[in-house]
């Protein structure tokens, strides 16, 4: 059999275009902002990331400017060799600081994060407990590593703990979740999380890539919102997000940083962070630190949409523990409709992510829409009335 069969018969996309609804690879022809230029039309965008609005501020522009001029394009090598800048140390420094954790490892990408510290420190014999609603790099660091994978249902801690009782008390366990989740802007409930872990002496990873710069005392985290910064055992997270560049993280004890320094396959044989992405997440780490209003903001207007959709007639998943997240999924239900939806929405002028299987059971597929500090009220309240005018119709046929 001909191994490339299965790309033949891979007809989805085809079928898709041919619909005329195919949502991906739309180009910017603008920097990512509030409102962008999207194939020659101005669109709303409110499928980006860049929670905190810094990937058009002008000092983390000019950090990367500067660290390109000094540094040129690239280190040509892994921070094991040739590829560790000074500015890396930085930080990594700085990180840690902030996170009130000993250290810090940088890694090339976010998804290499979780491929990297998961394969690391879950050995032959040792157990790995997951959300099922965990990121994909979180399940393909599972599958890298020699462990056995356990899950549980979205924040079921009944679950949890049925699957902490299977390990034996002879292997090392770790539970690894999301602090928010990506898709549904919930929170872990980690309160719980650590208690279990404690009973049955696991440790805890919280992979924060939408975490950082959204919750927590200063955007420190959901371990930070939880007041459990002591209690979990390490965070991941990206520097693609709030921290406007691209790269990522894990902070954690010296012990366990060092451990993976030398035992990562995807640290040790990867390329080390560009000069301008780590200059340009450095800066904009000093932005955090030095402007936790922004933060602050978020969360208003994470808030402030909430209740426009619910004023608007448009059904959204509600926020959980308190806390208004700037992820705010809206529920379209088949793939179809989905897709359709989010066709209208963008000929309308705003950008939204669909949300299709296996990221969503079949009948729960959604738009996933997702807010900036830098955002206003007013260009929200013009996004609110164009999904509205879209999205709530076809709600009440889908019920």
């Amino acid at each position: 059999m001909d191994i490339f069969e299965k790309a033949r018969n891979f007809t989805m996309v085809k079928e898709i275009q041919e619909m005329g609804i195919y949502p991906y690879f739309h180009a910017l022809e603008s920097r990512q902002d509030v409102e962008v230029i999207m194939e020659g039309k101005r669109r709303i965008m409110l499928g980006s990331n860049n929670y905190l609005g810094l990937t058009t501020c002008d000092a983390v522009v000019e950090a990367g400017i500067k660290a390109f001029e000094k540094y040129g394009s690239g280190c040509s090598g892994s921070r094991f060799l040739n590829g560790t800048l000074e500015m890396h140390l930085q930080l990594e420094e700085e990180l840690a600081a902030f996170l009130n954790k000993e250290a810090v490892v940088t890694f090339s990408t976010g998804f290499q994060s979780n491929l990297g510290i998961i394969s690391a420190i879950v050995g032959r014999n040792d157990y790995v407990i997951c959300d099922k609603e965990n990121h994909a790099s979180i399940y393909d660091g599972c599958r890298l590593s020699w462990g056995k994978m356990l899950r549980y249902d979205h924040n079921n801690m009944e679950q949890l703990e049925k699957c902490l009782q299977k390990v034996p008390e002879t292997a090392g366990c770790l539970i690894v979740t999301d602090g928010v989740f990506s898709m549904g802007g919930d929170i872990a409930n980690l309160p719980e999380i650590v208690r279990l872990a404690k009973k049955y002496g696991a440790r805890v990873m919280v992979d924060d890539a939408h975490g950082l710069g959204v919750v927590g005392e200063g955007g420190r985290g959901t371990a930070s919102h939880f007041g459990l910064e002591d209690e979990v055992d390490i965070y991941m997270g990206t520097f693609s997000k709030s921290l406007a560049s691209l790269g990522g993280y894990m902070a954690s004890s010296k012990v366990v940083a060092d451990y993976v320094r030398h035992s990562s396959r995807p640290f040790i044989f990867s390329a080390s962070i560009t000069p301008a992405s780590c200059a340009t997440a450095l800066e904009a780490l000093n932005q955090l630190r030095t402007r936790p209003e922004l933060v602050t903001r978020l969360s208003q207007l994470s808030h402030y949409v909430r209740e426009g959709f619910k004023a608007r007639g448009v059904r959204i998943r509600e926020s959980v523990a308190d806390v208004d997240t700037p992820i705010v999924p809206i529920y379209t239900y088949d793939q179809i409709n989905t897709l359709t939806t989010a066709k209208a929405l963008y000929e309308a002028g705003v950008y939204v992510n669909p949300v299709l299987p296996p990221a969503t059971p079949p009948t729960e597929c959604l738009l996933r829409t997702s807010y900036m500090a830098t955002h206003t009220e007013a260009l929200l309240d013009e996004a609110m009335d164009i999904i509205a005018s879209v999205v709530a119709k076809e709600q009440e046929v889908a019920v």
